[in-house]
């Protein structure tokens, strides 16, 4: 008969790892706890010794997504270096790419319906991973007049929304073969407008 292992002290991230696949295979919230303990290949009880129930795997699978991505954004962002501008694209260049190499953390992140208050862990990697975005909102927007500057906040959040639907629509499943251009090619060129609208780029001519 089949013994399970109980990996000795991986268990915790056998786990991860497993829901990771899952996540991948099936969605964020396709599969059961149960389904989880069976790909890490240990009893569902010994689920509990490292995590309170599936919300709590699922965090720790997002906490790890939002490290990732922190570290993606800071190594893209570079202190704002060559410029303000470059640093800025960059950023959203960033979002794309962990997206594509890390879709399962993306899931957990963005689809498992998690709540960020009820985990503070999780919650304060995903404001690291957001003030990034906005450190770089904040940077560009100084070179706009003060009165027409708008609040780094706002300006973040509109290229986040602007990223993130690139990834949903053209970048993951059936809508992204539909396209004619690359999610880069329709980020930036959102991007573009965007910034051309506030008057951080010259206009089309």
């Amino acid at each position: 008969m089949h013994k399970r292992r109980y990996h000795h002290g991986n268990l915790r991230e056998a786990l991860v790892l497993a829901c990771l696949r899952l996540i991948e295979e099936k969605g964020p919230t396709g599969f059961t706890l149960s389904e989880a303990a069976k790909a890490a290949d240990v009893t569902p009880a010994a689920v509990y010794r490292h995590f309170a129930g599936r919300d709590d795997l699922m965090a720790e699978v997002a906490r790890q997504g939002y490290d990732i991505f922190a570290a993606l954004m800071e190594f893209a962002y570079n202190d704002g270096k060559p410029s303000a501008l470059a640093a800025f694209e960059a950023t959203g260049r960033a979002y794309l790419a962990f997206a594509r190499k890390y879709p399962g953390h993306y899931m957990a992140m963005f689809e498992s319906g998690l709540n960020l208050q009820a985990h503070p862990d999780l919650a304060l990697v995903a404001h690291k991973a957001r003030r990034v975005l906005e450190q770089a909102s904040e940077s560009l927007s100084l070179h706009l007049p003060e009165a027409k500057r708008p609040p780094a906040t706002m300006f973040s959040a509109h290229i986040w929304a602007m990223s993130h639907g690139v990834v949903e629509l053209f970048m993951r499943g059936a809508p992204g073969a539909k396209s004619p251009f690359s999610p880069e090619d329709l980020l930036e060129a959102g991007i573009g407008i965007y910034l051309r609208g506030l008057g951080l780029l010259p206009p089309d001519r």
